[in-house]
């Protein structure tokens, strides 16, 4: 598949903007949390999962959706609510806990929800793909050519919901993608010890499905076996699986000593940077310059640090505010 030069600038410049993001947040993260650490205290309270390493799964996944398509996300999805376009101000104002955020800052960086852009997340483990397969009864019931995509990692691939949903999703030929995002680590379980098969991909066997496996450290062979999958699920040929090989860079969450990786998988997985490779691959063709790739970047900092200070000097929610839009079941 041929890409363009503008196609390719374009994921680099959302690459770009996920990494700068997420590495931003995880400095501002620490921010009174010595030296002591205290998961409480700080601008950012609660846990933190960053996607640094992980940035090409959701760019050459999302650059084939449209507004109308659901993503379902996970624990670890801030790249992709970047790439399908969720209201940056307010999603950084809700990780923050303000009352300008998505939730009015009630649901914190695990519950991100815009409905504008059909996004949404949960802290729940496999939780995204029952979900994303009711979106995809909801297209097929009204004739509509939206789809959905479901996001979990290679972890949440040993849930019972994972089975059940490609299960029916298979069976009612219905408009899903399954993306698994493998980087190695359930928490601290490495997947030689949770998981029988070295590949994920290959369980669409068993549900009849198109499975495919993808290294996520070229966004070029995402994107293309991605634009497969959506052509598939838009033309009423129902659902696939894709399975990424992502490379993690960070800890599982912020703060995590991360005494069970050797130097050696912490060495690959900056060996396998996508951010990087993509920038090796427009400067090598001659698709950029040094000084135009330098602009590129300062240009989406200045935009993300304004974004920033726009969550940091935004109010928090009043006390008497704690109950409101919240359901509280009754007898």
């Amino acid at each position: 598949m041929e890409i363009s030069e503008q196609v390719l600038l374009s994921l680099y410049r959302t690459m770009y903007k996920i990494r700068y993001y997420e590495e931003t947040l995880g400095k501002i993260y620490y921010e009174g949390k010595s030296p002591i650490f205290d998961i409480s205290a700080g601008p950012i309270p609660g846990e933190l999962h960053l996607s640094s390493g992980q940035e090409s799964s959701a760019v050459g996944v999302c650059a084939h959706l449209k507004p109308e398509d659901a993503v379902v996300g996970t624990h670890r999805i801030h790249h992709f609510a970047i790439a399908k376009g969720v209201d940056l101000r307010a999603m950084t104002a809700e990780i923050f806990g303000k009352r300008t955020g998505l939730s009015a800052g009630k649901g914190g960086h695990m519950h991100l929800f815009d409905p504008k852009v059909n996004f949404s997340c949960s802290g729940i483990v496999g939780a995204s793909f029952p979900q994303a397969v009711g979106v995809g009864i909801a297209a097929k019931q009204q004739g509509a050519d939206y789809i959905a995509v479901a996001v979990g990692g290679e972890g949440a691939a040993n849930q019972g919901t994972f089975h059940e949903s490609l299960n029916l999703a298979a069976l009612w030929k219905l408009p899903v993608i399954f993306v698994i995002e493998d980087n190695s680590w359930a928490i601290s379980v490495p997947k030689d010890k949770s998981t029988s098969l070295s590949r994920n991909s290959e369980r669409a066997k068993a549900y009849g499905i198109p499975g495919v496996y993808v290294d996520g450290k070229d966004v070029v062979a995402v994107y293309e076996v991605a634009k497969e999958a959506v052509d598939r699920a838009r033309n009423g040929e129902g659902p696939s699986l894709i399975e990424i090989k992502v490379y993690r860079l960070r800890g599982h969450f912020e703060g995590d000593a991360q005494i069970y990786r050797s130097k050696e998988d912490l060495e690959k997985a900056m060996n396998n940077d996508p951010v990087k490779y993509l920038e090796k691959q427009l400067l090598d063709r001659n698709l950029v310059s040094e000084e135009e790739l330098q602009n590129l970047q300062k240009a989406i900092m200045a935009e993300i640090d304004e974004i920033i200070e726009y969550a940091r000097q935004s109010e928090y929610p009043e006390e008497h505010e704690a109950l409101e839009n919240v359901f509280i079941g009754g007898e």
